[in-house]
């Protein structure tokens, strides 16, 4: 890794929230290696979050869905980055997304070891759970020597997306939103609902911020428009633009909110890497494993004896870590945070 004009592929993540924490990757081997270049392999649906981080070169979208084989895709691919790369940091542990650093043969090809991959990497690690106890450490660590990323004991870069103030602009003339000061709110969570806080709960306290005078932004995916139709449900000054919006129109309108109060998920980690204060609610994840990596955060978390359970629902079936956590606790915490004027108000 001495070569300072090293051209680097990563095989990127298929999260929103793990592509946001790449980015602490690709920062950490911009600093050491200034002249190198990264080109990151990723699907087509991260290149605006990619597009948005200014250490990425290139993107290389992977025209294949999240759980999909799709071998000719990957073969195609791997063709067209034949002889352009020198080495590959691989950060799924899959044995697919081995694959196409593989088929280009890419002299160095290093990741965790997975799935039987033997074969595909050069350098196989063993993951440290105890030692590499949080997704952006296993990921800054690929990009260091062994016996440095063995230690944990290394610096993690925060994210740190661009914003287009232009396009923010636009947004707020086609979304007619106002002037007030934005709270947005993430009410989704692909993983399964015992991440997701009670709806009803979300539009207790947006009722409640409307009427002191803010603007609540509901922002989410096209599977989250239900949400977000019940949260701003009889509300003036309370839009939900959840499917309307693509996900880099995400990244400026989460950068032009005061505050955001979200479930852990993706956007949670976008609304990080814009600087917005975040309000982090969790249940059945842990705050310690996939925590917004920023130092403007509550996280708001009860900590049960049945916490965290990693699942998708509730086993127990009644979902107390987040049913439990109650409206008042976060408005108290939004009020108590210092205030900062929107991104365009700003200037």
């Amino acid at each position: 890794m001495a070569n300072s004009a090293q051209r680097l592929l990563v095989i990127g993540p298929s999260w929103v929230g793990d592509m946001v924490m790449a980015q602490s990757l690709f920062m950490t081997l911009k600093a050491r290696q200034p002249g190198a270049t990264i080109g990151v392999v990723a699907p087509a649906w991260s290149q605006p979050i990619l597009e948005r981080m200014p250490e990425v070169d290139e993107v290389l979208p992977l025209a294949v869905g999240h759980g999909e084989f799709g071998l000719a895709s990957r073969r195609e691919l791997a063709s067209r980055l034949r002889g352009r790369f020198d080495r590959a940091i691989v950060l799924p542990r899959s044995w697919k997304a081995a694959l196409v650093p593989f088929m280009a043969r890419i002299p160095e090809r290093v990741g965790f070891v997975g799935e039987h991959r033997y074969g595909l990497l050069k350098e196989r690690r063993k993951l440290d759970k105890q030692v590499l106890d949080q997704t952006v450490k296993r990921f800054v660590s690929l990009g260091l020597p062994l016996e440095e990323a063995a230690s944990g004991d290394f610096a993690l870069p925060k994210p740190r997306l661009q914003v287009d103030r232009d396009n923010l602009v636009n947004l707020r003339l086609t979304h007619s939103l106002s002037s007030r000061t934005a709270i947005g709110m993430m009410p989704g969570a692909e993983y399964g609902p015992a991440k997701q806080w009670p709806i009803s709960y979300f539009h207790r306290l947006a009722k409640r911020l409307v009427k002191e005078g803010f603007e609540v932004r509901v922002l989410g995916g096209a599977k989250d428009h239900p949400a977000g139709e019940e949260i701003t449900h009889g509300l003036a000054h309370a839009h939900n633009l959840c499917g309307k919006t693509q996900l880099a129109d995400a990244v400026d309108l989460l950068a032009d909110c005061q505050q955001v109060v979200t479930n852990d998920s993706g956007l949670m980690h976008v609304a990080a890497a814009v600087g917005t204060r975040i309000h982090a609610l969790y249940g059945s994840s842990s705050p310690a494993y996939t925590p917004p990596l920023t130092d403007n955060a509550v996280i708001h978390y009860l900590g049960l004896s049945c916490s965290p359970c990693f699942q998708r629902t509730c086993p127990l079936g009644h979902t107390n870590c987040l049913n439990q956590l109650s409206v008042d606790q976060v408005y108290q915490q939004i009020h108590a945070a210092p205030q900062r004027e929107n991104v365009i108000a700003n200037g």
